[in-house]
């Protein structure tokens, strides 16, 4: 079968390697769909710090059991499945408290483990999550993203009736903002500094979209949701520029949450954030509860995922998948990789 490999920052080959068969509580994946992450473009410009070369990538995937391995029940050849790519230890306290995705010892698929770009994959059957039939492989590739969202969302707990904003119109933010929309959030806004992303998430349901070069983003917070501001604000771009705005314009004893990942050490007024007794809080990666819900959100269409295709490549043009990302930063939401052609 055919494996993508980077051997280098911006280097990529395409290796014949032996088709792997299941082992005992093991599943054959046939691969169909990868999407492309924000993550894996830093792994292709050699910034991101926790992967080494060579690496196979992709994590955000769909395809089709292929074969079962002994021992495996509730699957069946044929059938649409994603990939929980999260590599855990099951031994240190997260793990043992059923926060596995806060391993002491996480590793991730496409990153400091084998990813799934290749035409078949192995994996404990453990991680293999069904996917709707009527779900399409597109659709079911960009779950892996939206339990991203669904678990942010979940940070702040129960949302139902609250006034919701989100800083940064990118996939992640699109998504947190329709998550928190299809999970009872009564109003949401949205901020970014492109006319073309916040199209995108006006076309997605937002309720308010605001462009913060053009208006202050404190007199939009108010113009939207009356002097109370909102109840949680989800910061998905992650830079001193949104987090400084969400710190120094929150209703006082408020919720932040962050959900992107900074590039560079943080510099902010932590003295506002005591000052207003503001609760700050994070949100890593997913559970497979956050799968669950995700699947149920797109299937009852309260998030809509296609939209967000902007391109595709097929399998052997991956580079060109990146290079194409990298010209097109603005207008680009999720780039699929077509596997089997």
């Amino acid at each position: 079968m055919l494996q993508q490999v980077m051997t280098a920052p911006g280097v990529i080959e395409f290796r014949e390697v032996p088709t792997p068969q299941p082992g005992p509580g093991e599943v054959l994946i046939k691969i169909m769909e990868i999407g492309v992450c924000g993550s894996d473009i830093h792994v292709y410009h050699g910034e991101h710090p926790f992967t080494s070369y060579p690496v196979t990538q992709g994590h955000e995937v769909s395809g089709l059991v292929e074969q079962l391995g002994e021992g495996v029940t509730g699957l069946q050849a044929g059938q649409k499945v994603t990939i929980q790519p999260q590599v855990v230890c099951g031994q240190c306290w997260p793990c043992r408290n059923g926060k596995y995705n806060l391993c002491e010892s996480l590793k991730v698929m496409g990153f400091q483990t084998t990813g799934t770009a290749s035409e078949y994959f192995v994996v404990d059957a453990a991680k293999v999550t069904p996917l709707p039939d009527a779900m399409s492989l597109e659709e079911g590739a960009m779950i892996e993203p939206l339990a991203v969202a669904v678990h942010a969302v979940g940070r702040a707990g129960d949302i139902s009736g609250k006034d919701v904003c989100v800083l940064g119109a990118g996939p992640i933010g699109i998504l947190v903002a329709q998550a928190a929309k299809g999970l009872g959030a009564r109003k949401v806004m949205i901020t970014d500094v492109s006319a073309l992303r916040l199209e995108k998430a006006r076309e997605c349901g937002a309720d308010v979209c605001v462009n913060t070069r053009e208006k202050d983003f404190g007199q939009a917070l108010v113009e939207c949701f009356g002097p109370d501001k909102a109840d949680v604000i989800y910061d998905c771009a992650g830079n001193d520029i949104t987090m400084d705005q969400a710190i120094q314009n929150a209703r006082k004893g408020s919720t932040l949450i962050l959900v992107a990942v900074f590039a560079q050490k943080a510099h902010v007024d932590l003295a506002v954030l005591n000052d207003h007794e503001l609760d700050l809080n994070t949100s890593m990666m997913y559970r497979s509860e956050d799968y669950e819900t995700a699947i149920q959100l797109a299937t009852e269409g309260k998030v809509q995922l296609l939209p967000l295709l902007s391109k595709r490549f097929p399998f052997q043009q991956y580079l060109d998948a990146y290079q194409y990302i990298d010209q097109n930063r603005e207008s680009t939401m999720k780039v699929m990789i077509d596997v089997q052609q």
